[in-house]
């Protein structure tokens, strides 16, 4: 079914976004983990999840990592044998740098076929020493692997800096990507000149517009807020001093990022930009994980009577 809404370039994608766990668990730990996502999400209204596929980023930025860098379990492992019961499909991540031409020839054959969804990730930094270009990884999936769908990532904060994010999605188009999922959305403004600047590359280049799927999270402290800082998420100066000055930040952040996401909705229906969300909660607090689950209600409700 997801793959039939990516497809046909749907309006109203709704996915929910996940980690897996991090390689020092036990078997008992990762079952324990597994089976609380199982129970968040078995009746959620999503289309599907995303797992993601971590990589060490500390080459990207100077700023100190608020939180130490984990290994996890590999994404796709981490699905077919601890999620099959949730029967939700998934995006599956793949960091391309981390693994050797073989390993992902390998992995891509094994996923040929056309309930198979995932996203390529290139490199952090230019300087991160990688085994495969995401290029490489590109030409390659349309060799081995030409049923999997294919998606992209478009980062909006990234276009306000150097104004290229449409064209990068139009390069990533012509390579295979058939849907875009965000960086985490907190500047508005950001998004909304990304937005419009790929409406007119689509109008320029006669291409089908490829769904966007905007990344949501919460944030519920200040710790949380100075990872997603460090994660590369734009939290305009205004926004953030309102969130830190608010009564109770979590509440806060969660009326502002479904606002940004009902603007650019609408914005998507103007410009006739396929629009989707992607929930996630970069936090492991209670609170937080559980605003992201709540989110993913207000969103169906928001989608089904716009």
């Amino acid at each position: 079914m997801l793959y039939k809404l990516l497809d046909n370039n749907e309006f109203n994608i709704l996915l929910y976004g996940l980690t897996p766990p991090k390689v020092t668990h036990t078997k008992e730990d990762i079952l324990a983990i597994s089976q609380r996502q199982i129970d968040r999400l078995k009746g959620a209204p999503i289309d599907g999840i995303v797992m993601y596929d971590l990589q060490d980023e500390a080459e990207r930025t100077a700023l100190k990592r608020p939180f130490p860098f984990l290994e996890t379990i590999d994404p796709t492992e981490y699905v077919d044998r601890y999620l099959k019961s949730l029967q939700k499909p998934a995006i599956i991540y793949r960091a391309i740098g981390k693994y050797s031409h073989e390993e992902t020839e390998l992995w891509l054959i094994n996923r040929n076929s056309t309930d198979s969804i995932s996203v390529f990730v290139g490199a952090a930094s230019k300087n991160q020493k990688v085994q495969m270009s995401i290029k490489d990884a590109y030409v390659l999936c349309k060799k081995v692997a030409p049923n999997m769908k294919l998606g992209g990532i478009a980062i909006a904060e990234r276009h306000s800096q150097k104004n290229d994010e449409d064209f990068r999605v139009i390069d990533k188009m012509k390579q295979g990507c058939s849907f875009f999922i965000t960086q985490a959305v907190y500047d508005f403004n950001s998004a909304k000149k990304f937005l419009k600047d790929y409406a007119k590359r689509v109008e320029e280049t006669k291409a089908n517009a490829a769904p966007i799927i905007f990344t949501l999270t919460p944030c519920g402290s200040e710790k949380t807020l100075d990872f997603m800082k460090w994660l590369g998420i734009e939290i305009p100066s205004d926004i953030e001093i309102a969130l830190k000055e608010a009564p109770c930040m979590l509440q806060a952040s969660v009326g502002h990022i479904l606002e940004v996401y009902y603007r650019l909705y609408a914005l998507g229906k103007e410009l006739n930009i396929p629009i989707g969300c992607n929930v996630e909660s970069v936090a492991i607090r209670k609170a937080e994980i559980e605003a992201s689950i709540e989110m993913i209600y207000a969103l169906r409700g928001f989608m089904t009577n716009s």
